[in-house]
Parts: C-alpha cells; sequence; structure tokens
C-alpha cells in the first residue's frame, strides 16, 4: 500500500514553526517593505507588484495576534495562491520543504481557540518537531478582500487613477 504524502513549505514566526501546503505556495520572495495602504486592518503592511497586478501583503504574525517585529536578512515574502486570489505573507524566514504522510496531518486539538485557531488547518510532524499547519484560504477572509479592495479604490479615486475593475 503506497502512502499518500503532503508536501509542505515550513517557515519560522517567531518562535514557532509553522507550514502551508506547496501546492498554496506559489514564491518565496526576499522581503521588500509593500507600498503602504491607508485604512486598512493594522496587519496588512500594504500592496505590492507581482504576476502583472497588485496583491495584498498581510504581516503573518500580527495576523495571529503576535507582536510585531524587526525584519531581518531571513525575513522573506511567501506569495500564496489563495482561492480568492494571491496574497503575499510576511514570515520570518523559510526553512524547507518537507513531505509528511498525508494521515499524520492532526486536525488541530480542541484547546486551539480564539483569533489564530481559524487560520489552523491542522497539526503536522516534521524531523520531530511540532508545526501548524495554515489554511491559506483563510489569512484573508472575503471580508478582509472587500475591506482591501475599498481601499485601494479609494486611493485610487484620491490619485485619479482608472479602476481596476
Amino acid at each position: 500500500m503506497k502512502v499518500e504524502m503532503a508536501k509542505l513549505v515550513t517557515f519560522r514566526i517567531g518562535a514557532d514553526s509553522f507550514a502551508a501546503e506547496v501546492f498554496a505556495v506559489e514564491r518565496a520572495l526576499r522581503y521588500a517593505p509593500p507600498n503602504v495602504v491607508p485604512d486598512v486592518p493594522e496587519w496588512v503592511e500594504g500592496v505590492m507588484e507581482y504576476g502583472g497586478g497588485v496583491i495584498p501583503v498581510v504581516d503573518l504574525r500580527r495576523r495571529i495576534g503576535l507582536d510585531a517585529a524587526a525584519r531581518t536578512a531571513e525575513t522573506r515574502i511567501l506569495v500564496f495562491a489563495a482561492r480568492e486570489g494571491r496574497v503575499g505573507a510576511v514570515v520570518d524566514a523559510v526553512q524547507e520543504v518537507a513531505s509528511v504522510p498525508a494521515a499524520s496531518i492532526a486536525p488541530p486539538p480542541a484547546m486551539f481557540r480564539g483569533l489564530a485557531a481559524e487560520f489552523v488547518r491542522g497539526i503536522a510532524k516534521v524531523r520531530d518537531q511540532l508545526v501548524v499547519v495554515l489554511d491559506v484560504d483563510r489569512v484573508l477572509s472575503s471580508a478582509d478582500r472587500i475591506a482591501f479592495e475599498r481601499a485601494l479604490d479609494a486611493v485610487d479615486a484620491r490619485e485619479g487613477v482608472a479602476s481596476r475593475g
């Protein structure tokens, strides 16, 4: 019987290890400060040009409820290919692409509660270390995207830019 494997891109946020399924990670980019957009949640750092368009950039530390941290040479922006479009996620460092048995990704324990829990798809063991597997489709919810788009439209209107429609 062949064991189905899941490939995970692992990364660090603070002292903790996280992961996203490899098919959901389009690219890892060196950190460059995004362009600031006013009137967006504090965890949205701004926007960046990518793939012929503009994508939101989320500070993943702040999105999951941690304090902001200084950027280092290891800081990266992971471009997630979420169901509703691409989103950049700032992480402290990218670690590796790991293969784990798909059946070994356990649902989050019942004690996972609060805002951060809504982003958790499961828990996996990678090289004897527990890794939190994120649900990249929930990093920027539909309501967040609508608010983000409205903020961008307001900036475009102030600057006299034609709608991105």
